[in-house]
């Protein structure tokens, strides 16, 4: 029995030593680890670690469910029920005031709140520069019944044509379109869009999703069911069919394209028109710093100590404004750099530029196996438009009597429609001193006539000259 009292004691103390001394010595590794876990877990704000543990801790929803737990294991049996049902009293009294001491806090900022707001006006707030929007350079906005067509989830292809148009007018051009902003504007009708360019509306159209756009080209005399409408681009007739009349509308000569072909297309026309208003400083600088990599002493003999970025910046613009691509800098640049010295006027360095770019000018009209079909003017009425030109130097205007210019546009609009109808480009040849003013007269009065000048046309270049433009101003009347 001696033997047996001593073993368990024994056994007792054993346990005591080494079970009881590990969970001791175990105690600090796990304060150590708890303590590492809070910093590596801990969310950077700019509390202290103390106002950041309180205020966690001090959450009445944990306090709540911790006062659950206690008073559980407090029901147990064999548990010490008085220990943990007085945490568990004491853990949910302090939620509930944690509680009640939050939505008194809440209710004094709403009173201060209230009592500032009417001190406060909304009129005497501070503008920032935030607050004022730049207008966008080129932008489309559509109704709330295209959306369809941008939703590239469900098939849209608005955006991808769009694109298409800008890598090909960039390439075209000779300068990089900016994007296009596309958004919808619920003041529009559900179907119809508009073209903006520098915030300004300069186009606009409808299309309808679902349907396919039928343009008549012109000599198609079959009509078909459907919408009447303007194809946008051009002008010619059109019918907005379902895509079931397809087929029967090739069949009959119509040319179809779905909506967001119609939008790009018009899009395509109305950018191409305005490339001198999309180019600027900031595109000019970086056509000249790409131009730089290739032809570096170009660009620095000629920028700025011959010509500013500003008169460039002109001159480029005069060549799209006459539709004339920029695409060969090198040419135009060795231009201004022999001239540049000599005059600063950006409509002469224009006047100088145009010769050499004239073999690029011609095959942009014609192919080049072709004859080049041309009008020209009578003698007599080319050399009083010379005279007035001569008059007119300072002025920059050309200024002749009203009803030899209304004889002359209405003798212009007949011989270009004739030209057309034959599938023809429609070209007027003129003297290089009234060419700049005769192009400003004309353009936006007959969009589709090109107007160029002797010098313009490459000497190996095939001239047909198919008609003679005449002003009698008798029989204007």
């Amino acid at each position: 029995m001696r033997l047996q009292g001593w073993f368990r004691d024994a056994g007792e103390i054993y346990v005591l030593l080494t079970i009881g001394d590990g969970l001791v010595a175990q105690i600090p590794s796990l304060i150590l680890s708890l303590a590492t876990a809070i910093i590596v877990t801990r969310v950077t704000t700019n509390q202290s670690m103390t106002d950041q543990t309180t205020s966690q801790l001090a959450n009445p929803t944990a306090l709540y469910v911790t006062a659950a737990i206690l008073l559980l294991l407090g029901v147990i049996p064999g548990m010490p029920s008085t220990v943990f049902i007085s945490l568990a009293l004491v853990s949910a009294g302090l939620g509930f005031l944690v509680y009640r001491l939050r939505e008194n806090e809440q209710t004094q900022q709403l009173k201060q709140d209230s009592s500032a707001s009417p001190s406060t006006p909304i009129e005497e707030q501070d503008v920032q520069w935030e607050d004022v929007s730049q207008v966008d350079l080129i932008s489309l906005e559509i109704g709330y019944g295209l959306i369809p067509l941008v939703n590239t989830e469900t098939g849209g292809q608005l955006l991808s044509r769009v694109k298409g148009v800008r890598k090909k007018l960039s390439t075209e051009l000779g300068f990089l379109i900016q994007p296009v902003r596309i958004r919808d504007n619920l003041d529009l009708e559900p179907n119809t869009y508009h073209l903006l360019v520098n915030g300004v509306l300069r186009g606009r159209g409808q299309s309808y999703s679902g349907k396919e756009l039928a343009i008549n080209p012109g000599h198609i005399t079959s009509p078909i069911e459907g919408i009447a409408t303007k194809e946008p681009a051009f002008g010619l007739d059109a019918v907005w069919i379902e895509p079931s009349q397809r087929d029967r509308a090739r069949t009959l000569g119509y040319t179809v394209v779905d909506p967001p072909t119609a939008i790009a297309t018009h899009l395509n026309s109305l950018l191409y028109g305005t490339a001198s208003e999309l180019l600027g400083h900031d595109e000019v600088q970086q056509i000249l710093d790409k131009t730089a990599e290739r032809s570096p002493k170009l660009v620095e003999n000629l920028v700025p100590a011959k010509l500013s970025l500003a008169t460039i910046t002109r001159t480029l613009q005069n060549l799209l404004r006459d539709g004339v691509p920029i695409r060969d800098m090198r040419t135009i640049l060795e231009v201004l750099n022999e001239e540049g010295g000599k005059t600063q006027d950006p409509d002469d360095l224009t006047a100088l530029i145009r010769p050499k770019l004239g073999r690029m000018i011609v095959q942009s009209l014609v192919d080049i196996s072709d004859d080049m079909p041309v009008m020209t003017l009578e003698p007599q009425l080319e050399q009083m438009l010379h005279n007035a030109v001569q008059q007119s130097q300072q002025s920059k205007t050309l200024t002749i009597d009203p009803e030899l210019a209304e004889a002359l546009f209405k003798s212009m609009r007949v011989e270009v429609q004739k030209i057309e109808d034959q599938g023809q480009p429609a070209i007027l040849v003129v003297s290089p001193i009234i060419r700049p003013w005769l192009s400003n007269l004309v353009r936006p009065r007959i969009p589709d006539l090109t107007v160029l000048s002797y010098t313009e046309i490459p000497e190996d270049q095939s001239v047909n000259v198919v008609a003679t433009i005449t002003a009698q101003i008798e029989e204007s009347r």
